[in-house]
């Protein structure tokens, strides 16, 4: 399998994407109401909708990844590539971490889910209240740490445009 040295024009829709999606997502999950018993305010058919877009986008961005690297960039010190490789691996783990905690949580909630309320989604559990709980908690916990990790990403990627001027973020750009 060759290594690009560029991100395609499919890597970079998949990558712009999930950004676009995620910048959604995190206002509706804030304007959510703390949750008990079986409230289901209609925002989280949304937020449920958004998490599984961004769910399929991300097993998609994955799988593109695998069958189409792209080498590391050659010019960065070692640190810098095994340091942006950690964080890329840790933001896909992190993104599907998020997005299957949701929705576990839901289905422990006994929820029924649907797609923008066109398409039903399955339930991946039976309803169990101390589940939801604990899986509401993770949910939080790993949307919080994502959006810390997409906060390094973001100011590393500043850094190199403003700082370094290397030309690393243009890989990623549209374009």
């Amino acid at each position: 399998m060759t290594k690009h040295l560029q991100y395609g024009t499919t890597a970079k829709i998949f990558h712009w994407l999930i950004v676009a999606l995620l910048v959604v997502q995190y206002p509706i999950g804030w304007l959510l109401p703390d949750l008990h018993g079986d409230m289901k305010p209609p925002i989280m058919t949304f937020h449920v909708s958004f998490g599984i877009l961004i769910l399929i986008l991300i097993v998609l961005r994955l799988a593109w990844r695998l069958t189409h690297p792209v080498a590391p960039e050659s010019s960065l010190p070692p640190w810098q590539r095994l340091s942006s490789e950690a964080v890329h691996w840790l933001l896909y783990v992190l993104v599907l971490a998020t997005t299957v905690t949701g929705w576990l949580s839901a289905s422990f909630r006994g929820w029924s889910v649907s797609l923008f309320y066109l398409v039903p989604l399955p339930m991946l559990a039976s309803e169990n209240e101390s589940a939801a709980e604990a899986f509401d908690g993770w949910h939080q916990a790993m949307g919080w740490t994502l959006l810390a990790v997409v906060g390094i990403h973001v100011a590393s990627a500043m850094a190199h445009l403003f700082i370094y001027r290397d030309r690393i973020m243009q890989r990623m750009l549209p374009g």
